[in-house]
C-alpha cells in the first residue's frame, strides 16, 4: 500500500540508509520520480567546520535501490542555509535561504531555482516578493507551493505566500494571526495547513524566543489565497525548533528539532549548546487530534524537513548530539492504512 493513503505506524527503530557523502545540516531537501524511481534530493546547508566558510551550495541525490548518494550540478549562486524545497510537476522548486558573510552579516535571498532531473540543469523562477528563509512550505493540490511565514532579513513576516509554477507567478495569501516565526515547523495536506513553534522576537528587548504554538489554516479551494487560521491545543512534548516535518496521507508529521533555538552552530541564544530530540509525533487533520509515534533512534535537529520517497520517510543528515554534523541518513517505513 502506498503511504500516501495513510499510516498505521512507524517502524519503532528507524533504519540507517547510505550516507551523504559530506557531513551536511540546514540543507533542503525533497523527493521526486525519474522514470518511475524515487529519488531523494538534498541541497545546499553548513559542513562539519559550523563556520559562515562552510556554508555550500552543492546538491546531492540518491535514487533508490541504488547502493549511494552522486553529486549533481550544485545550485547557482552562493552557498547558502534554511531554503526550502518541493518537487511538483517532474521539477523540483527551491526557495531562499540566506547567505552569510565573513562579518556575519546575513541576507535573505530572493532566488526560486528550478532544478529539472531530465536534462540535469537549473533555472531560474520569478522571485520571492518578499524574500524569506526559515520557512514552513508544502505542496497544494499538486499545482501550488505555499510558503507560511519565516526570516526576513531584519525580522519576522507574517507572509504567506503562493507560487504557481505553471504561470511563474506570486500571490500574497491570508498572514498568519499569531507571532510571526522562523525556524518553525510544518506541512500542508489536503486544504490543511499545520505548523508548529518556531523562535519569535520579543519587542522589548528584540531577544529570540520560542513561540510554543500550534497553528491550523484551511485553505478555501475557490480562493486559495483565503485562508481561515485556527489555534490548535498544544503537541506532545516540548516546544521545538528546526524540527522535520512531512504531509503523509491525512498527517502531518514532526521529528526530532530542539527546544533551545540557536543561530547556525547549534549554539542557543542563550549562550548554551542545543541538543536534539528523538521526539516524533503527527497531527492527523481528519480527527484532529495529535498522536504520539515511536521515537528517532538517534536524536537529531537542524532540518528542513522529512522527504516522503516511495514507501520511505527520510531524513537527511543535521545535527546529532554535541551539535555534531552528520552524513547520516535515516528512514522509517509505512505499514498499512489508518484506522478510522
Amino acid at each position: 500500500m502506498s503511504v500516501l493513503h495513510g499510516i498505521s505506524a512507524l517502524a519503532q527503530i528507524w533504519t540507517t540508509v547510505p550516507s551523504l557523502p559530506i557531513p551536511v545540516t540546514n540543507n533542503a531537501v525533497a523527493a521526486g520520480l525519474e522514470n518511475g524511481t524515487a529519488v531523494v534530493y538534498s541541497f545546499l546547508g553548513l559542513d562539519s567546520t559550523k563556520l559562515w566558510s562552510g556554508i555550500s551550495n552543492r546538491a546531492f541525490r540518491w535514487k533508490l535501490g541504488t547502493p549511494g548518494w552522486e553529486e549533481i550540478q550544485p545550485v547557482p549562486g552562493p552557498g547558502r542555509l534554511a531554503g526550502t524545497a518541493q518537487a511538483l510537476g517532474g521539477k523540483v522548486y527551491l526557495f531562499g535561504g540566506y547567505t552569510v558573510a565573513e562579518d556575519g552579516t546575513e541576507r535573505s535571498v530572493p532566488s526560486v531555482d528550478v532544478y529539472d532531473p531530465s536534462s540535469a540543469t537549473w533555472s531560474l523562477g520569478s522571485p520571492m516578493p518578499v524574500p524569506v528563509d526559515d520557512a514552513v512550505s508544502g505542496v497544494w493540490r499538486d499545482s501550488l507551493i505555499y510558503l507560511v511565514s519565516g526570516w526576513h532579513d531584519t525580522d519576522n513576516v507574517t507572509n504567506v505566500q503562493v507560487y504557481d509554477p505553471a504561470i511563474d507567478s506570486w500571490w500574497q495569501a491570508t498572514p498568519i494571526p499569531g507571532r510571526p516565526v522562523f525556524g518553525h515547523t510544518g506541512g500542508l495536506t489536503g486544504n490543511t495547513i499545520i505548523y508548529i513553534d518556531g523562535v519569535a522576537r520579543n519587542s522589548e528587548n528584540r531577544r529570540f524566543e520560542m513561540e510554543p504554538t500550534s497553528w491550523r489554516g484551511e485553505i478555501d479551494p475557490s480562493d486559495p489565497t483565503s485562508i481561515a487560521w485556527i489555534r490548535l491545543p498544544d503537541h506532545p512534548g516540548h516546544s521545538v525548533y528546526r524540527a522535520a516535518a512531512a504531509a503523509v496521507g491525512d498527517m502531518i508529521l514532526f521529528a526530532g528539532g530542539t527546544d533551545n533555538p540557536y543561530n547556525y552552530d547549534g549554539i542557543g541564544y542563550d549562550g548554551v549548546p542545543a541538543e536534539p530530540s528523538t521526539g516524533v509525533f503527527g497531527f492527523d487533520v481528519l480527527t484532529r487530534n495529535w498522536r504520539s509515534l515511536p521515537a528517532l533512534s538517534t536524536p537529531s535537529m537542524d532540518h528542513r524537513g522529512i522527504v516522503v520517497a516511495g514507501e520511505m520517510l527520510v531524513i537527511v543528515g543535521g545535527m546529532t548530539a554535541g551539535q555534531r554534523v552528520t552524513t547520516q541518513v535515516v528512514y522509517a517505513t509505512v505499514d498499512g492504512l489508518v484506522g478510522r
